[in-house]
């Protein structure tokens, strides 16, 4: 029985930082992820959960949230009430 393969969405790749083409699977208690548009492989034992996640579109910090240059803004009523 052929293994499924899936892509995993938002995932950039650390080879060649192409977004959206690195696929998943399991098989033997290992989990495989490649690039279809490098040469990017790595393997993975599954009970192995220290690793770092790959960054993606989902887990990955907005440039607005990290900006920290925000100001608090108190609006003044113009007739002093």
């Amino acid at each position: 029985m052929a293994v499924q393969k899936r892509f995993i969405a938002g995932a950039i790749c650390p080879r060649c930082a192409e977004m959206d083409r690195i696929r998943s699977w399991e098989q033997n208690g290992i989990r495989y992820r490649d690039c279809v548009s490098c040469d990017f492989f790595e393997q993975l034992p599954i009970e192995d959960e220290a690793l770092p996640e790959l960054e993606t579109r989902v887990n990955r910090e907005r440039e607005e949230q990290a900006r920290s240059d925000l100001q608090t803004v108190k609006i003044l009523d113009p007739k002093g009430h």
